[in-house]
Order: C-alpha cells, then sequence, then structure tokens
C-alpha cells in the first residue's frame, strides 16, 4: 500500500513537471520559434537536464506540445452543450472555449497539424465531425439557410476562428466568439430592414 502511494505521488509531480515544461514551452516558442531547449528550462524553473529527460529532442518536445493542445481543445469542444442546448447557444459557446484554447494554446495548436501523432489526426477528425453535426442542427433550426453549402460555412467558420485567434491573446474569448458567428450568420450584408 505503501509503495503504491508512493508511486502515485511520483507519477503526479512529474505530470506537474511535465505540464509546467509544456506551459513554458507554449509562451517561449509562442515568442521565440527558435527558442532553445535551455530556454524553455529556463521559463519552466528547471533543470536543463530535466527538461531533456522527459523530451529526448525539441522535436519530442514540440510534438508533446502539440498532443497537449490538442487535447486541451477537444475538452474544449467537449464542455460545450453541442447536443442538449440550442444551436446557436451551442455555437457560441463552442466558439468561446476553441478561441480560449487556441489563444492560450496558439504554438501548440499551428504544430498539431503537422504532428504525426495518429491520436490528434482522430481528435481533429472527431472536432470536424461534432462541428458538422452542430452545423446541420442550426441548418435545421433556421440560424443557417436551406440552401447553405454547410462544408463551406464550416471551412469560413474556422477560417474566421483562425484569423481572430492570432494575435489576440489580450482579448475575452467571449466577445471573440460574438464577433465569429455574428460574422458568420450575418456577414456585412446590408440589411434590406434597416433600409440599406
Amino acid at each position: 500500500m505503501y509503495c503504491f502511494g508512493v508511486s502515485r505521488a511520483l507519477r503526479a509531480d512529474a505530470e506537474r513537471t511535465v505540464r509546467t515544461i509544456l506551459e513554458a514551452a507554449e509562451g517561449v516558442l509562442s515568442a521565440d520559434p527558435a527558442a532553445t531547449m535551455e530556454q524553455i528550462a529556463e521559463a519552466a524553473g528547471v533543470a536543463r537536464t530535466t527538461v531533456h529527460r522527459r523530451f529526448a529532442t525539441r522535436d519530442a518536445l514540440v510534438d508533446a506540445l502539440a498532443a497537449w493542445a490538442t487535447r486541451r481543445f477537444a475538452e474544449a469542444v467537449d464542455a460545450a452543450p453541442l447536443e442538449g442546448a440550442p444551436p446557436l447557444v451551442a455555437l457560441y459557446q463552442v466558439t468561446a472555449n476553441v478561441l480560449e484554447v487556441k489563444i492560450g494554446w496558439g504554438f501548440g495548436m499551428t504544430r498539431a497539424s503537422a504532428s504525426p501523432d495518429p491520436e490528434v489526426a482522430r481528435v481533429h477528425a472527431d472536432v470536424l465531425a461534432k462541428c458538422d453535426r452542430l452545423f446541420r442542427r442550426a441548418q435545421e433550426a433556421g440560424a443557417l439557410r436551406a440552401d447553405a453549402d454547410l462544408a463551406w460555412a464550416r471551412r469560413v467558420y474556422y477560417a474566421l476562428i483562425h484569423e481572430v485567434s492570432t494575435g489576440n491573446d489580450a482579448k475575452d474569448p467571449a466577445a471573440l466568439a460574438t464577433q465569429v458567428v455574428d460574422t458568420l450568420l450575418r456577414g456585412f450584408a446590408a440589411h434590406p430592414e434597416r433600409g440599406m
């Protein structure tokens, strides 16, 4: 029993160390994508050997960062009420959740698309399927036009999220979500009811 408790404590300590290194790596690499392992170790407050013990190479660290960010991304999507809430409520919430991750883990998220980890690809495919279901629900509810090309709408939505998350680390994800969803649903066209 004692050994099991010690083993669990050591595992928890190792997980905290890895998280600390990954959080430091995100901050350092976002500011300077060419930063060294030594700079990351310094930012994490650990010895360089500790970073190398957890991640054999810089590429391994970047891959782990992409996987970590992808898990945060999946958790953000799953935290939104995609099935239980009205589609527009779900769309605003998932957008705010995703923007929070994309802003906070921007370096890792940009590396996720090139990650060799099959789990990263699986998570992104799962999120895409959830987004498609949400867009179908929005169309069925009349929030999107009946003749809208949903694949194109999703691509535009993804592009809006990418654009608004780039360089907006100081902005409120909820306000940015409103901007994204309003742009997706209303665009910049003049509204006939306003006489324009």
